[in-house]
């Protein structure tokens, strides 16, 4: 823990709260530890298990973690709102941010001529009475996705896959509950479990999604969920093959009880088929969201699944955020239609696949493995990550790394491609190589 930030307060609630001021300030950093209960009591002059319970509680809302024989530490990414400052290592001055995961902007279509097209028609303003999901929208919605083989019946709109995903868990579990996630898997998602007060169960990732003996072992240790991104993996670029996808449907046929939640989150720049396990359960939920093809500002998923899912989360929006602004519908309805932006999503999935394909190859040419078969991210197994992550930083590249993505899996760092060109590869590799130069990588599987 940092010296200078004192922990204060008498009961638990209040010894929470200046934890939790640690880290809005960025007094506490991500992986600080915190006093053993014992001690912090003993200072505090209250009882161990006052301070016991104040742990719990932000444990259990996520801002703390067991971390075994280390005692309890920050999370990496605390679901507590923090100073910008204190979010992330910024990238080095005048070096390169391989480290966000955002898609390349010089490849999102622009909306300015959309949004005048949206505002020209002048139409009365929409109430409160007649919001909801458009039904224009339902309809192509529908269309899309029973065109990849999702079954697509009951349907409606979130704000983005996250928010859906949070519905979804929301309304089928409760605090303690197992959940299966993918290992490494989305950083966001890990976050979110852990804020909930969820207990994730890691099932490994290899190029074709989550294996096999990863879900068995996961159902037989009871989750209740199961979350998986079909294509485009975040962070490993893995895709559900059609073998891996029978494999898997097979298995889940027999837990109809399985809450099944599947993330497309890639959608029209995916460079692969879909392979959808949509239906495997009694209860699941196909998720396609418009950040990566058409911009991170474009807050909207469309939500299909079950009809009593489906009616739970529309249920929840209902007495909560109400709808997904039906502006915000219109627009993607206009993107969707129009076959210039259809034609420059297809340049930037050819564009990314391209990039990856050429910075992988790079580095198998100088002996080092990268994984990523989709997606605008590749992951990289090392032994050390602190000190990858420093060679290329002092380089002037900055990548993220993988304990933000990871739970028993091994070390990594995670490489976003995007704002890479063909002719800012080479330095790149380069650099790479000479910072796994002593490193001997393993598969991300193992």
């Amino acid at each position: 823990m940092a010296a200078h930030y004192q922990i204060i307060g008498g009961t638990a609630a209040a010894i929470a709260a200046s934890v939790e001021t640690g880290v809005r300030t960025g007094a506490l950093q991500p992986g600080a530890a915190l006093p053993a209960v014992r001690a912090l009591a003993e200072q505090l002059a209250v009882s161990p298990a006052t301070v016991a319970k104040a742990y719990q509680g932000l444990r259990q809302r996520g801002v703390v973690e067991t971390a075994g024989r280390h005692g309890t530490r920050i999370r990496p990414r605390p679901p507590v709102a923090a100073h910008r400052s204190a979010l992330r290592l910024p990238p080095p001055p005048g070096g390169w941010d391989l480290s966000a995961g955002e898609p390349d902007t010089r490849l999102l279509p622009r909306l300015g001529p959309h949004l005048a097209a949206i505002a020209a028609r002048d139409e009365p303003p929409v109430g409160y009475a007649t919001a909801g999901v458009l039904p224009e929208l339902a309809d192509r919605a529908r269309a899309r996705l029973t065109a990849d083989g999702v079954p697509a019946d009951a349907i409606t709109v979130t704000s983005g896959a996250l928010d859906g995903i949070d519905r979804l868990l929301a309304a089928h579990l409760r605090p303690g509950d197992p959940v299966a996630v993918e290992d490494p898997g989305w950083a966001n998602l890990l976050d979110l479990v852990a804020a909930l007060g969820l207990r994730p169960i890691g099932v490994p990732v290899d190029d074709d999604g989550p294996t096999v003996t990863g879900v068995s072992a996961a159902l037989a240790a009871g989750a209740r969920a199961l979350i998986v991104t079909t294509r485009a993996q975040n962070p490993t670029g893995a895709a559900v093959t059609a073998d891996r996808a029978k494999e898997l449907r097979t298995l889940l046929a027999a837990h109809p009880e399985l809450l099944l939640i599947e993330d497309d989150h890639a959608a029209e720049l995916a460079p692969v088929p879909l392979h959808s396990l949509a239906g495997s359960t009694g209860s699941w939920a196909f998720l396609r969201s418009t950040s990566k093809p058409y911009g991170p500002d474009l807050r909207l998923a469309v939500l299909a699944g079950d009809e009593a899912t489906v009616a739970r989360v529309a249920g929840r929006m209902r007495v909560g955020a109400g709808w997904v602004s039906t502006l915000l519908q219109q627009l993607i309805v206009r993107l969707w239609q129009d076959p210039a932006v259809t034609a420059q999503l297809a340049e930037a999935r050819d564009s990314y696949d391209r990039r990856r394909h050429a910075l992988r190859t790079a580095l198998a040419d100088r002996g080092v493995i990268a994984y990523g078969r989709t997606g605008i991210n590749l992951w990289l197994p090392v032994r050390d990550e602190t000190r990858v992550v420093t060679m290329l930083r002092d380089a002037g590249y900055a990548v993220a790394p993988s304990s933000l993505y990871r739970l028993a899996t091994g070390p990594g760092v995670r490489i976003t491609i995007s704002p890479l060109t063909d002719k800012d590869i080479p330095p790149f590799v380069d650099a790479v190589t000479r910072a796994m130069a002593a490193d001997t990588a393993v598969p991300f599987s193992a």
